[in-house]
C-alpha cells in the first residue's frame, strides 16, 4: 500500500513556493472489460461506473471520463486511472459505483488544486486508500534522487 505520503498533513495544499494552478486536464480512464474474477458473463462493472461517473463528471467538468478496453488488473475489478499531463497517475482497483463515485469525485477535485497531482494519503477515501495498485510519476519529472515533489 502507498503510504510514503502518509505523514503529509491531510489536508491537501499547494507547495508554498508555487503558484495555484487548477488543473484542466484530469482524465480519469475505466476499464469497460472489468468483471467479477468468478463471472463468465460479460462485462457490466465496468460499464456501470463509465456511465455512473460520466454523469457525476458531466455537470461539473472537472474531469474528462474515458472507458478503455482494458488496464491490467483483472484480479481487482473494476479499475480506473486518474491522470494529468505533467501528474501523477494514480491507479485505482476494487471499486463499485456506490462507493467508487463519491470518492472519486472528491479524489478528482483533490487531485486539480495540488502539486503534481500528489493528494495525500489521508486526503483519499478510504476505498481508494485499499483499493491503490499504483502511484506513477509523471513522465517529464525525474529527479536524481527519486523523491516525489515538494
Amino acid at each position: 500500500m502507498d503510504r510514503s505520503d502518509q505523514n503529509l498533513d491531510a489536508s491537501v495544499s499547494l507547495a508554498p513556493d508555487e503558484p495555484a494552478v487548477l488543473r484542466d486536464d484530469v482524465v480519469v480512464s475505466v476499464c469497460t472489460t472489468c468483471k467479477a474474477a468468478d463471472s463468465t458473463a460479460p462485462a457490466t462493472e465496468g460499464p456501470a461506473l463509465l456511465a455512473a461517473l460520466k454523469q457525476a463528471f458531466e455537470d461539473n467538468q472537472q474531469a474528462r471520463v474515458r472507458a478503455v478496453q482494458c488496464l491490467s488488473v483483472c484480479k481487482r475489478p473494476v479499475t480506473v486511472a486518474v491522470t494529468s499531463a505533467d501528474g501523477y497517475t494514480f491507479l485505482f482497483g476494487d471499486l463499485d459505483v456506490e462507493r467508487g463515485v463519491p470518492a472519486l469525485a472528491n479524489f478528482v477535485a483533490s487531485y486539480r488544486i495540488s502539486n503534481h497531482g500528489l493528494v495525500p494519503w489521508r486526503a483519499r477515501a478510504e476505498v481508494l486508500r485499499k483499493g491503490m495498485v499504483a502511484r506513477v510519476p509523471p513522465a517529464g519529472w525525474s529527479p536524481e534522487n527519486g523523491e516525489p515533489p515538494k
